[in-house]
C-alpha cells in the first residue's frame, strides 16, 4: 500500500501536499521500531488504516483558512497530520497524555516541516483553549469524550456548519448517541470504496459555547 491511494482519493494536491503524504510511511516505519506506537499489521497498510481514514474528514468539511481545530488523544499524530497537511493554512493542536506518542508525533512533525502543528503532552482538560473544531479517532463512547472537551469550542462559527465534535469510529454508534439528538452520522463508503470502511463511520456532533 502506498501513498497512490491518497493520490487517487485526492486529486487536487499540491505537489508540496505529495512529497509530505509520501514521507509519511518512512518517518513511522522509522519511529515505529524505537517506540511502537501503530500495530505491526497496521504499519503496512499506514496509508489506508490511518493515513486515508483520518483524510475522511476532509471529505466532510474544508475547514477555512485561520481555523483552529484540537485533535483529542491523537496517539501516533491520528488524525492530526494528515489532516495538517491537507489543510496547511489550518492550526492543528494534537494532545495525548502519553509521553512517548507525543514524542514520535513531534519527530513526525519535525521531518514533514509542519509550522501549522503544535503538540501537547496533558489530559485534555487541562487545556484552556478553544478551537473551531475538534477532531478525534474512537478514545472513548461519545458521553465520556463530550465530557473532556466541555468548554473547548469558540462561540463564533465560520463555516456554514456549527462548531462541534468531528468524530470517526466504527460500529453500532446508537446506543452511544441516543442522548444527542443533533449528532448526525456519515458513512465512510460515501467517499471511499475500499473494504476497510464498511463499517467506518464519521459523527458530526455541534456543540453550543459555554463562556
Amino acid at each position: 500500500m502506498t501513498a497512490e491511494i491518497i493520490f487517487e482519493n485526492f486529486p487536487n494536491l499540491s505537489e508540496d501536499q505529495k512529497r509530505r503524504f509520501e514521507k509519511l510511511e518512512e518517518l513511522y516505519k522509522d519511529w515505529n521500531q524505537k517506540i511502537n506506537v501503530v500495530s505491526r499489521k497496521d504499519i503496512d497498510e499506514l496509508y489506508l488504516r490511518h493515513v486515508l481514514h483520518s483524510l475522511g474528514i476532509a471529505k466532510f468539511i474544508q475547514f477555512k483558512e485561520g481555523s483552529s481545530v484540537l485533535d483529542v488523544g491523537t496517539g501516533g499524530g491520528f488524525p492530526g497530520i494528515p489532516l495538517a497537511i491537507f489543510f496547511p493554512e489550518v492550526e492543528f493542536t494534537l494532545v495525548d497524555s502519553i509521553g512517548k506518542k507525543i514524542k514520535v508525533v513531534n519527530e513526525v512533525v519535525e521531518g514533514l516541516q509542519l509550522t501549522n502543528v503544535k503538540t501537547i503532552n496533558a489530559r485534555v482538560e487541562e487545556i484552556p483553549d478553544r478551537f473551531d473544531f475538534i477532531v478525534s479517532r474512537a478514545v472513548a463512547a461519545m458521553p465520556t469524550f463530550v465530557h473532556w472537551v466541555k468548554g473547548k469550542i469558540k462561540k463564533e462559527s465560520k463555516h456554514d456548519i456549527r462548531n462541534g465534535i468531528l468524530y470517526l469510529k466504527g460500529g453500532d454508534l446508537q446506543g452511544e448517541l441516543k442522548e444527542y439528538r443533533n449528532a448526525e452520522i456519515f458513512e465512510l463508503t460515501n467517499y471511499f470504496k475500499e473494504d476497510f470502511f464498511e463499517t467506518k463511520k464519521m459523527v458530526y456532533l455541534p456543540l453550543k459555547y459555554k463562556g
